[in-house]
């Protein structure tokens, strides 16, 4: 399957259903494995924000992670993310709680700026019950 990422055409992986991944056409996507159960966390509230000020910040839109663990549209499709800052708050003290565990991280939030405009940026969280990883994936 080709996936469209800002305004190119890349091959995109498999999603680990096994089944192929559909169109990206954000330029910021996320993948939440659970690395508990070797499962993707699908149903992780993730409103992702981009910076308004400072200080503040405003939502770019509200989602949670899909069956495959990914939110694939964190901005309108065809859209280029801004040189700018951007936060992403991870409601994982819900996630947990729809799989009888409890959390010891109610929230993780992973904040970067994103300067390669031209590049699509992807952010793997992986998520355990008493840590967290995250990094820009490719």
């Amino acid at each position: 399957m080709v996936r469209t990422v800002l305004g190119s055409a890349r091959r995109s992986p498999c999603d680990p259903s096994g089944q192929p991944a559909r169109l990206y056409a954000s330029g910021i996507s996320l993948h939440v494995p659970n690395l508990v159960t070797g499962q993707p966390a699908h149903g992780v509230p993730a409103p992702p924000e981009r910076r308004a000020s400072l200080r503040t910040w405003r939502a770019v839109a509200q989602d949670r992670t899909n069956e495959a663990g990914r939110l694939d549209g964190l901005l309108p499709p065809a859209t280029r993310p801004q040189s700018d800052a951007y936060r992403l708050p991870f409601d994982v003290a819900t996630y947990f709680r729809s799989q009888s565990v409890p959390s010891f991280h109610p929230e993780v939030v992973i904040t970067f700026t994103a300067r390669e405009t031209d590049r699509h940026c992807h952010i793997p969280l992986l998520l355990g019950l008493l840590g967290y990883t995250a990094y820009r994936g490719s």
